[in-house]
């Protein structure tokens, strides 16, 4: 089974003529290392961003030093599974030191401008420069693919990371609502259930001789008991994943609104009084029938 450093020289069609032709410019790489070194050095010291990251983190000698044994490990002739690892440690200190991955794209066409450039002026042979340029370009893009290949991983890291958070921050806030859902639920069938006594009460004050007071208040009571089950029945479709109805609010504003005007009636309020709960009932009414109007064309 082919691996990873296999797959990647077949990506890239790195054959060993290329790595025999990389160590040929092994002695070369050596005599001009400090040049290139100084020349990448040089590039990002001149950048500002570059500079204050790498100045944070360690010396100059001792980025020169990591910057040549790079160099020189192009021209090793050796890539094995170990020169991957080597590149993936690479590549991840560029993101945990947060270094911008256009800058390393940068970084490594300085390289390939280096040297192309000891190539031409060091071979005469066209043939020969043009073959040793092509191998020089291929460990340099496998470089390149696998240290960029660092930011793609962080970065799917995390959106990896996002989404669970995101997954699990909606899903308690499902289970919550849920939760205050069913309490709602039970708290509407406690207040039902003392809406009831209460009706059986107001019976009672009929059968004790207060027949208009008994009736008018059975009457309210049976209008909050209508208005507790609406409620009640909204709150269990909801729980089953049904869609808010806001009729059904607007319908016990209506109900709370006729009770009231009962029990205006009995405490023989004035007229204004009277007048401004029957306009404010007509008003309700008016607003429930146009929601309901505006739903059944929506559906």
């Amino acid at each position: 089974m082919p691996t990873a450093i296999d797959l990647l020289k077949r990506q890239f069609f790195f054959t060993d003529e290329d790595a025999e032709r990389l160590r040929e410019l092994l002695p070369l790489a050596e005599e001009h290392q400090q040049q290139l070194v100084n020349s990448f050095y040089d590039y990002i010291q001149s950048q500002p961003e570059t500079a204050a990251i790498l100045a944070r983190q360690t010396t100059r000698e001792k980025m020169s030093h990591y910057h040549r044994l790079w160099f020189l490990g192009l021209f090793q002739g050796v890539y094995d599974e170990a020169y991957l690892q080597n590149l993936k440690r690479i590549g991840h200190a560029h993101v945990r030191v947060g270094l911008p991955v256009n800058f390393v794209n940068a970084a490594m066409h300085l390289v390939r401008h280096v040297l192309h450039h000891l190539i031409h002026d060091t071979f005469a042979d066209r043939d020969l420069r043009r073959s040793y340029r092509e191998s020089a370009d291929k460990i340099l893009d496998m470089n390149l693919s696998v240290m960029t290949s660092s930011y793609r991983d962080e970065e799917m890291k995390k959106v990896f990371i996002s989404r669970r958070l995101e997954s699990g921050l909606i899903h308690l806030a499902e289970r919550f609502t849920y939760g205050l859902n069913l309490i709602l639920v039970l708290a509407l069938a406690g207040v039902s259930l003392g809406v009831v006594g209460m009706f059986v009460e107001n019976l009672l004050e009929i059968f004790r001789g207060d027949v208009e007071k008994g009736i008018l208040s059975a009457l309210g009571a049976m209008l909050i008991l209508w208005m507790m089950i609406e409620l009640l029945d909204n709150e269990i479709k909801n729980l089953k994943g049904g869609s808010f109805n806001i009729l059904v609010f607007i319908g016990v504003i209506v109900v709370a609104m006729v009770r009231e005007i009962l029990i205006s009636t009995l405490r023989h309020d004035d007229l204004k009084t009277q007048a401004f709960l029957t306009i404010t009932l007509l008003v309700l009414g008016i607003v429930y029938f146009l929601v309901s109007m505006a739903q059944k064309n929506r559906e």
